[in-house]
């Protein structure tokens, strides 16, 4: 019956062809505007995981109760010095501020009063002292240079320096030459240079760290652009230039958000996608025009396959909406299946016609012969997709709900569409030529005597895969995904040791601050934690000692803010003069200094001693000290802080309107290391299941991830052995059909551990695929045996059409691994590996089992519910 009625349809087609291609042409055109109007793509990494998982409804609730703090921005200002990278900082927050329509906040801390005035409170007690003891020491020195900022003065303070000299003081003295040596060489040089006159007071020189400010801003998104944070980024980038913050002058501006990295991670996809789109269409051409050697058959196959890939894309459109970065990848897996379906197909229809069928008759026997085989794999393929539905993996959900369809569709593409095709395309006669190749005689000979063998080798590799399959793992950690070379991606890894940047903190929502300062106190007990900060963290501690030492430095240094009155500049000759003084010096220096002013005069000896090039190396020395000065000012003025004194912007980080308290949990290792992050997340988890953040999510999503697919495994097997014993009535014929795509499975997740490529959110894909060609397969070639009564099947163009097809679909999956974009393109190698497998087993170790079963084993049954076609006149095609 159903053999029949495929016949039967395919004739309708045949003789309404016209109407057929015109009513395809007409709804692909509709359907092809519908889903370019409707469908978008994401490529936030939550989108991937179900909404109802623990962490996800957390994060909204973080989110609904600091509103204020999703999708921020921060901007890197790294400069030569850490007085310049914040004097930059303060200018560009101030430009960014007013530009309302772009920002609907700018927070820059050094420059808030409150920080400003309060800033030595934060430093611990004992740097404190220290500090109050060096600005001791040095209030003479500081003094002279409050009253004279230039070379002048810097002259002047080193020659009395130098003079008075004792041990105590020399190691900070030499290395105050050393730094000078090096600010001197860079501007000789040409080279941008400030030096800084905060770090020549403490014990260490600057880091990179020290020379960079951080700006936080909310932007305002444009959420219906495929490049929504572009508008807030051009802004930045032009105030900045406007500045004069550019390399040249030894700055540099980076942008760092959540936002950022899925915007160049879009603009990633896309840009990738484009090329191996092409590569792809290309190489499946050129193998579809190489299998079916017929332009017309490739023309026909080429319709069929565009068409129903419309469709498929206007029922995404329809049904989801939104693809993620695993459902956008329903047209690769519609590619591979449909073009399987339609080489089954146009190599029967060309078989029959070798055989001297006419054309309506080779589309009846093609039908007959494959129309039952595409079928029973279309429905187990969808089967295999739709075994998603009901897990916690949105992103493969949502893909096996697509292409669960499109399996459907691409069947009723390949009855329908196809034969109208072939219908209509001129025809002529097809030469007769042997359904296999060259090799196919002596390969099923090798086959035939060596099949034991075959199997002994099957057996060792599956003992092997098992073994192996342990240590296959899945990468849960979605930086692994991003392009490296992305700008947003590249500052990210830039900073990524920076204390500032904390991409793997986690943090918990509570009640109350009070609720917060108990569960703090339970996490900062875990080793894996390293601090737990809440807003009353921000309250500085010991402030009666602190205070007591700010007071102590007003008394020494409180003269430098009310002395007498600044000295005028010096002119180009005071300038010359003063450099051959410090020059002078530095090169007499003895003991400790004398290798640091040996490397300064040295530097002086190479500078240009013109008006210009002094005028600079004054800039380069001098310009940040008065900055100094207004800065200790401002912090000499400290008083009692109090939880009601922090700033708002800060304040509203922490703590809600509402009263709940924000937890900022920070890890005491490095969570980049899988193990690191496993072990944080456990830990904490233990302690209250609240807990969210990146380490979390990634750590639960890679969790979520491995269910998915062993109960989707479970689903998917149940459903097809079921699905195969009821249809083929044969639990031997079923167990031929599964036992090459459980050896290709087992050695795919091997080759994952020999080939180092982890599973990951892109690539897992490679599973339901490989579950779909790995079915159809094998119900295309044990349909075949059982028609003809026989397992030698190399000769036919069934197992050309299975070799055909794989190597489409592998043509198609191999561009993928040419992408820019490392989850794409992990996808792209890994499901060639894994098709390559598919093929080995179905045409090496099937024919192998079905020449052991015997052909008395396959005979035709006709009590099959599926009745056999009239014997063919041959094989040949």
């Amino acid at each position: 019956m159903g053999r029949r009625a495929l016949v039967g349809w395919v004739a309708l087609v045949r003789r309404l062809a016209w109407l057929v291609l015109i009513a395809t042409l007409l709804s692909s055109a509709a359907l092809l505007l519908y889903t370019t109007k409707t469908i978008g793509i994401t490529a936030d990494t939550k989108d991937l995981l179900s909404e109802e998982l623990d962490h996800l409804r957390y994060d909204v609730d973080m989110d609904a109760a600091f509103p204020g703090n999703v999708r921020n921005l921060s901007v890197v200002v790294e400069g030569p010095s850490p007085e310049a990278a914040e004097q930059a900082a303060e200018s560009l927050a101030a430009k960014l501020a007013t530009h309302r329509d772009r920002f609907t906040s700018v927070f820059f801390a050094p420059a808030d009063p409150y920080f400003r005035r309060n800033g030595l409170l934060y430093l611990e007690r004992e740097s404190l002292e220290s500090m109050s003891d060096r600005l001791a020491e040095a209030q003479p020195i500081l003094a002279l240079l409050a009253e004279d900022p230039s070379l002048r003065g810097l002259a002047t303070v080193l020659e009395m320096a130098v003079e008075q000299a004792d041990a105590e003081i020399a190691g900070g003295l030499a290395r105050v030459l050393q730094r000078l040596a090096e600010t001197v060489e860079r501007v000789a040089d040409g080279e941008p240079a400030l030096f800084s006159w905060r770090s020549a007071l403490d014990d260490a020189p600057p880091g990179d760290s020290e020379r960079r400010a951080f700006i936080q801003l909310k932007p305002v998104l444009e959420f219906d652009s495929l490049a929504p944070v572009a508008p807030a980024q051009r802004v930045i980038a032009r105030e900045a230039e406007a500045l004069g913050l550019s390399a040249e002058r030894g700055y540099r501006i980076r942008v760092l958000g959540a936002s950022v990295l899925l915007q160049d991670e879009l603009r990633s996809v896309r840009e990738g996608i484009g090329f191996v789109g092409l590569l792809s269409f290309v190489l499946v051409l050129t193998l579809l025009s190489f299998g079916l050697g017929s332009w017309r058959l490739v023309l026909a196959a080429l319709v069929t396959l565009i068409a129903g890939l419309v469709w498929t894309g206007a029922f995404a459109a329809a049904a989801i909406g939104s693809l993620n970065l695993i459902s956008v990848a329903f047209a690769v897996l519609f590619i591979g299946l449909s073009v399987d379906f339609g080489i089954h197909y146009c190599l029967r229809y060309r078989e029959a016609r070798a055989e001297g069928e006419e054309h309506g008759e080779a589309l009846a026997a093609a039908a007959a012969g494959v129309g039952p085989a595409l079928t029973l794999s279309a429905i187990t393929a969808a089967i295999g997709f739709l075994s998603f539905l009901p897990t916690a993996y949105r992103g493969v959900s949502e893909l096996g709900l697509i292409s669960g369809a499109g399996m459907i569709i691409a069947l009723f593409a390949n009855l329908t569409v196809l034969p109208a095709m072939l219908t209509l395309l001129p025809g002529g006669k097809t030469k007769p030529r042997r359904g296999g190749t060259a090799f196919a005689a002596p390969l099923q000979g090798f086959i035939e005597r060596r099949a034991r063998h075959i199997l002994i080798g099957a057996g060792a590799l599956a003992l092997a895969g098992l073994v192996a399959l342990p240590l296959a793992h899945f990468d849960d950690d979605p930086f692994n995904l991003r392009d490296p070379d992305s700008p947003s991606m590249q500052d990210l890894l830039a900073l990524i040791d920076d204390p500032r940047v904390q991409p793997y903190d986690a943090e918990l929502l509570l009640p109350s601050l009070s609720d917060a300062t108990a569960m703090a106190a339970r996490l900062e007990a875990l080793p894996e934690v390293k601090a737990a900060r809440s807003l009353l963290d921000f309250v500085p501690d010991e402030q009666d000692d602190k205070l007591a030492i700010v007071d102590d430095m007003n008394l020494f240094l409180g003269p430098l803010f009310f002395g007498g009155v600044e000295a005028a500049p010096p002119d180009a000759a005071e300038r010359l003069a003063a450099v051959e003084r410090i020059e002078s010096l530095a090169g007499a220096a003895e003991d400790d200094l004398a290798a640091p002013g040996e490397a300064l005069a040295t530097a002086l000896a190479r500078l240009e001693r013109g008006a210009a090039s002094l005028e600079r190396l004054e800039q380069a020395l001098m310009s940040g000290f008065p900055r100094l000065i207004d800065q200790l000012g401002d912090s000499l003025g400290a008083g009692p802080v109090a939880l009601e004194d922090l700033p708002a912007p800060l304040a509203r980080r922490y703590l809600a309107e509402d009263g709940q308290a924000r937890l900022q949990i920070i890890p005491s290792e490095d969570l980049r290391d899988r193990a690191a992050r496993h072990r944080f997340v456990d830990a904490v988890l233990a302690v209250t299941p609240k807990v969210i953040g990146t380490p979390v999510s990634v750590t639960a999503g890679g969790r979520a991830v491995r269910q998915a697919f062993q109960e989707a495994g479970l689903y998917a097997f149940g459903a097809i052995l079921l699905l195969l014993l009821l249809l083929l009535r044969s639990l031997r014929e079923t167990a031929l059909i599964l036992a090459p795509l459980l050896l290709a499975a087992l050695l795919t997740g091997a080759a994952t551990v020999l080939l180092s490529q982890p599973f990951n959110f892109a690539n897992v894909i490679v599973l339901p695929l490989l579950l779909g060609l790995g079915v159809a397969f094998g119900i295309q070639i044990v349909l075949r045996a059982r028609l003809e009564g026989s397992a030698r099947l190399l000769e036919t163009s069934t197992p050309r059409a299975v070799a055909f097809s794989a190597l489409t679909t592998i043509g198609s999956f191999c561009s993928l691994s040419l992408s820019s974009h490392p989850g794409t393109a992990s996808m792209g190698f890994l499901l060639t590996v894994a098709i390559s497998l598919t093929l080995l087993c179905t045409l090496l170790v099937l024919p192998a089992l079905l020449s052991l079963a015997g052909p008395g084993r396959l005979e035709r049954k006709g009590s099959h519910p599926l009745p056999d076609p009239p014997p063919s006149r041959g094989r040949e095609d």
